[in-house]
């Protein structure tokens, strides 16, 4: 019997990854199911190509997206196993499927790092229990009756904005924002408000956290092992490799204290309760970040966009003559300035810049092109929130747009900062009424003039999942210039 050196089984194994990678490529190029769409070679024949833009270049995968559909038109194949679409009329078909099933991609399962919460489910008929028991607590009658909770946290902010008029703070409105989104969902949520609007700085590390965690999700997604193995070591030793996550596990420990206090007077299933605990994670981290960020662009855009400061000023003080009163949501709603200003700043802070991949059960047709049963698909939100052919000048701030009924009707179909479907966001008639009484509380009481920032400072430059600006950004900041008067 011939026993090998090691140095010729190293050369063997080395031989044997070599071969193996090429017939890999082979059978991706030539014998996949998606041989024969268009899109780059080396994107068809290996994972690294994606990896190179969104990893190494940081987030440009989005731009590299947008330049193969100029060159192979609105079909491509991106990576071995997935097609981007980009039609904003076959959204609702990737998404939504009416009564077909969609499965979340696998391979994207770690990206939140909360494998068994309702967002990282894979399977649909999984997920459709599991989302069932939380659809009821986030319906729009569900959202006004608790209402109240949501104007208390506002009229807070409010009390914070006049106390910065009178010390002339300088104001980051990302970290404002979040801080009241994250108030309001942890009190919708848990009873409990974290208070962060009281703090001096509005909690400003914790936004920090979450954009450090969302830009993130690439790697997660590259080496989902690690993901897992940080999940199973101690906390301690996860702050010494990663100290920006202190606040992240701090509110793990938060909630899986309120999920096993609950448990331990029902059943004490420890899986349950480490899923409700992700639960609670997801809910407060996805019930912050992208509505705190719509806030803070869409108050850049009302102070930097001529004459739309004064059109809805005039409006909100028709319709509330004392500048200290909030009307009600379903009030607000009635008011068409505002709802075309809520519109367009929704449009354009794009919610999740990365797309996100779905898996249709059954076969889908795109023109001519029969898409196989079980085919990873996806498109983009801020291809469709950009497209000229629908938003005309799709880079200015027009609330003009959404004032008729008629064509508000029609534009909303594109909106999709929530997604569509049985996994559309779970917190969107929260998201609306808080747009709604935020902007309508600040602007009839508040003047503010823009500090040191331009458009640049939200500008998309890179995807971060969500949209992130240029490196040396410090946010939007204002400065509150006067109270008006009742």
């Amino acid at each position: 019997m011939t026993i090998l050196t090691l140095a010729q089984f190293i050369e063997l194994a080395g031989l044997s990854s070599i071969l193996y990678i090429i017939s890999l490529a082979i059978y991706r190029l030539y014998f996949h199911p998606l041989a024969g769409f268009p899109g780059p070679k080396l994107a068809a024949a290996t994972q690294l190509y994606e990896l190179y833009f969104d990893l190494f270049k940081r987030g440009q995968f989005i731009w590299e997206l947008q330049r193969m559909h100029k060159q192979y038109g609105p079909i491509i194949r991106i990576n071995p196993d997935e097609l981007h679409i980009n039609d904003p009329e076959y959204y609702d078909t990737i998404y939504s499927g009416a009564s077909h099933k969609r499965d979340r991609y696998e391979k994207w399962q770690t990206v939140s790092g909360t494998t068994q919460s309702v967002f990282g489910t894979t399977e649909h008929d999984l997920h459709r229990p599991r989302r069932a028991a939380l659809n009821p607590f986030f319906a729009k009658r569900s959202v006004v009756r608790l209402e109240p909770r949501i104007t208390n946290k506002v009229s807070v902010l409010c009390e914070r904005l006049a106390q910065a008029l009178n010390e002339g703070t300088i104001l980051e409105l990302c970290a404002v924002f979040v801080a009241l989104t994250t108030d309001v969902i942890s009190d919708y949520c848990f009873g409990e408000s974290y208070e962060y609007l009281l703090q001096r700085d509005f909690k400003k590390d914790w936004k920090e956290t979450m954009e450090t965690l969302a830009e993130g999700g690439v790697f997660r997604r590259t080496v989902p092992w690690l993901v897992r193995l940080m999940q199973r070591l101690p906390h301690a030793s996860v702050l010494r490799l990663m100290p920006t996550m202190k606040l992240l596990i701090d509110l793990e420990k938060d909630i899986s204290r309120k999920v096993e206090a609950i448990m331990s007077r029902t059943c004490s299933a420890e899986d349950k309760e480490t899923r409700l605990t992700e639960e609670g994670i997801i809910l407060i981290g996805a019930g912050s970040e992208t509505t705190g960020k719509a806030l803070a662009y869409t108050t850049f855009y009302i102070l930097d966009t001529p004459g739309v400061l004064q059109k809805l000023r005039d409006e909100l003080t028709n319709a509330t003559p004392h500048s200290t009163d909030i009307p009600t949501w379903t009030e607000l709603e009635k008011l068409p300035y505002l709802t075309g200003v809520v519109m367009e700043g929704l449009r354009l802070s794009f919610g999740l810049t990365t797309r996100l991949p779905r898996v249709p059960h059954e076969a889908l047709i795109y023109g001519d092109w029969v898409i196989p049963p079980r085919t990873v698909v996806s498109s983009t939100t801020f291809f469709i929130s950009t497209n000229p052919d629908i938003f005309p000048k799709p880079f200015a701030f027009k609330p003009e747009r959404w004032v008729r009924k008629d064509e508000r009707h029609r534009l909303n179909k594109y909106i999709t900062n929530f997604s569509k479907g049985t996994r559309a966001c779970l917190g969107i008639n929260l998201s609306y009424a808080e747009l709604y009484l935020t902007i309508a509380a600040v602007f009839r009481r508040f003047d503010f003039e823009l500090y040191e920032t331009t458009v640049d400072d939200v500008r998309m430059v890179r995807d971060a999942t969500f949209p992130a600006p240029k490196a040396d950004s410090q946010g939007v900041r204002v400065i509150v210039k006067r109270e008006v008067e009742v």
